[in-house]
């Protein structure tokens, strides 16, 4: 089996992939500093606690957006699991052209989204994230990420109006009943949901303008991305494992001998 690791700026997230079947998921929150034993033996734990035996772990494949977490993370692997996992970085193989003007400064995440999209659901593609920010990354009909727009997620604007104005409460984020708000707290529901759903469609909107592509297949995907789906008519797929699955099939594409096995 194949474990892959989505390294985000909020959460960790796990998948166990058995072929092209996903076996499982679990998440872990990246901001707590933790040693490699640590890492080892959660993953262990979480993998055995969702029925997976940790011994059937063949290979590791890591994308990170957070590099202070990786040298024990790194380690984990080697230590408990007897890996060296494949890193998405630059040189390694995504079926993905990064045709931007600095190609390094294009986070792991979005490449992995953008390989996963584009092979899935073929190009042009226009590939939304809805995470700590959210990502709008265009792949044009060859396979060449070639633009993206990048704005504060959901969560991070809605911890900005809470920790920032003294007054306002931390609050659910959800879609409200009405965007005619008559308190505080569904006040700040409907600018942080309807503000939301209106930046996509606008941005959406633009983007097809612009490139001419009226045709564009447009992929949402991350933990608040189905709130925004069920209400951009737009979005024409909501998949919220397209990361987990762009890491599989980044994996198939390496010239990679698979380890025998994970050790005791």
């Amino acid at each position: 089996m194949l474990l892959v690791v989505d390294v985000g700026n909020t959460n960790i997230t796990f998948g166990v992939f058995d072929g092209e079947s996903l076996e499982g998921t679990f998440r872990m929150t990246t901001k707590l500093q933790r040693t490699s034993d640590e890492y080892g033996i959660s993953v262990r734990d979480l993998l055995t606690h969702n029925h997976i035996d940790p011994m059937g772990i063949q290979d590791v494949i890591i994308a990170s957006v957070v590099p202070n977490v990786m040298h024990s993370l790194l380690s984990s692997f080697i230590k408990y699991f007897g890996i060296h996992p494949v890193v998405v970085e630059p040189g390694i193989k995504t079926g993905i052209h990064i045709a931007t003007e600095n190609p390094r400064q294009v986070g792991a995440d979005r490449i992995v989204d953008a390989a996963a999209a584009y092979e899935l659901y073929g190009g042009p593609v226009f590939v939304i994230d809805f995470g700590t920010g959210t990502t709008y990354d265009l792949v044009d009909e060859t396979g060449a990420f070639v633009s993206g727009v990048t704005a504060p997620g959901i969560r991070t604007s809605a911890k900005a109006l809470w920790e920032d104005a003294a007054r306002l409460p931390e609050i659910e984020i959800k879609k409200p009943g009405s965007i005619l708000a008559r308190e505080t707290i569904s006040s700040m529901q409907a600018g942080l949901i309807y503000g939301q759903i209106g930046q996509t469609e606008y941005i959406i909107r633009q983007t097809k303008k612009e490139t001419g592509y009226e045709n564009l297949k447009v992929v949402a995907t991350g933990g608040l991305g189905i709130i925004i789906a069920d209400e951009v008519k737009s979005i024409d797929i909501y998949d919220p494992t397209l990361t987990l699955q762009g890491l599989r099939l980044i994996y198939n594409k390496q010239n990679r001998e698979r380890p025998s096995g994970a050790q005791p």
